[in-house]
């Protein structure tokens, strides 16, 4: 009997009726902007992921760059960051002056090489942000035995819910840093969150958020003198969340552990059905960590494969099934191999998790025959 093609995007948000509704008490109060919604989502966030703070900005982008600015970060200064990761881990130590110094990464977990961690650091290291990629955590009690007193930014964006050795993702640094856009397993459509234990970076990211403010004009409106005006001692920025978002949120962070163990359940499923492709890696880690699985990626082996790793994703496009590169090795984009004048190969281990490695549709909108179906054209290619 001959399958019927289908239409699998490489991944959906899980949104519906209650998200909807969700925003009809912003909308009524008014109350549109950072306020009321926005402090409620925090606190569950922080609950959740077993910190002290959690404040809520408008995406992971910016959550990045006001944890660099709040711990100082300028001209001069040097941020390491893995040379396979999304561009904007790497931008937003541009947007302060600083430069990037790219480490190469493992094949294995797509995350920080150790070794060549020890190598890139300096005197002039001001930062080190290991990256949780896909929603599995880097090896953190690892990096920071390397790292010594250097903070620690965890760039959490896929990994809301991860966790490694039993503590969460956004509490094994001195900062977490997480994403809400659509491809995550939470989302407010756009939107991110800092978390730290730090009183006074969270003193000092709560009034950068905020146009450098002393004070919210939520504290206004709940007690603050009205002739009191806030004080702007630093230069801030408007990277406040709404309310509309935060409502959306809040009933998406409800259901985060049960939209990860679905999505872990049909990891294992696809672990299991496609370990017999000599040509093709999935997904490995240890008991230590709890992947977060904003994605399923694999690794292509062109050497065995039966088409090149793009020939491949051509093939599943044309049976209805959407896949991706793992994400962007940074030093290979024309932008940052320019500005710093390096070869593709200067990173091999990046390079070849550019090269070959692909994501395949992971989301808990997926059926069980949608999940078949990835399986079965998977295994049928031939070259």
């Amino acid at each position: 009997m001959e399958t019927i093609k289908r239409n699998i995007p490489i991944s959906l948000p899980h949104t519906g009726e209650e998200e909807w509704l969700a925003t009809k008490e912003p909308i009524m109060s008014g109350w549109l902007t950072a306020g009321p919604k926005v402090r409620e989502f925090e606190e569950i966030f922080a609950k959740r992921h077993g910190v002290k703070y959690a404040m809520a900005v408008t995406s992971a982008t910016t959550a990045l760059h006001l944890a660099l600015v709040a711990l100082g970060v300028k001209q001069g200064d040097e941020v390491i960051v893995p040379a396979f990761t999304w561009i904007s881990t790497a931008n937003v130590v541009l947007y302060c002056g600083a430069t990037v110094v790219f480490v190469d990464v493992n094949r294995e977990s797509f995350n920080i090489d150790l070794e060549d961690l020890k190598k890139k650091i300096t005197p002039r290291t001001k930062a080190i942000i290991p990256v949780h990629l896909f929603g599995l955590c880097a090896d953190m009690d690892a990096i920071k035995k390397i790292a010594g007193n250097i903070p620690l930014i965890e760039d959490g964006a896929c990994a809301a819910g991860a966790g490694y050795k039993g503590k969460p993702a956004g509490s094994l640094g001195n900062l977490g840093c997480f994403s809400f856009h659509p491809r995550k397993s939470v989302t407010t459509g756009e939107g991110g969150m800092i978390t730290t234990n730090d009183d006074h970076l969270a003193e000092i990211i709560s009034s950068l958020r905020n146009h450098g403010a002393s004070i919210s004009e939520e504290q206004r409106h709940h007690g603050a003198k009205p002739y009191i005006l806030p004080d702007f001692n630093m230069l801030g920025y408007n990277y406040r969340m709404t309310d509309l978002q935060a409502a959306v949120g809040i009933v998406q962070l409800k259901k985060l552990d049960l939209f990860i163990d679905e999505r872990a359940k049909w990891a294992k499923y696809y672990d299991e059905q496609l370990k017999g492709l000599d040509w093709l890696r999935t997904p490995s880690f240890g008991d230590d960590y709890k992947h977060g699985w904003q994605s399923y990626v694999v690794y292509i082996d062109e050497k065995k494969a039966p088409l090149s790793r793009n020939e491949i994703m051509e093939k599943l496009q044309q049976e209805g099934i959407s896949t991706r590169p793992g994400t962007h090795a940074p030093h290979m984009l024309g932008y940052y191999a320019n500005l710093y004048n390096i070869k593709p190969t200067d990173f091999q281990g990046a390079k070849d998790c550019n090269d070959f490695s692909m994501s395949i549709p992971l989301f808990n909108k997926m059926t069980k025959e949608d999940y078949e179906y990835v399986v079965e054209k998977i295994k049928s290619i031939k070259s």
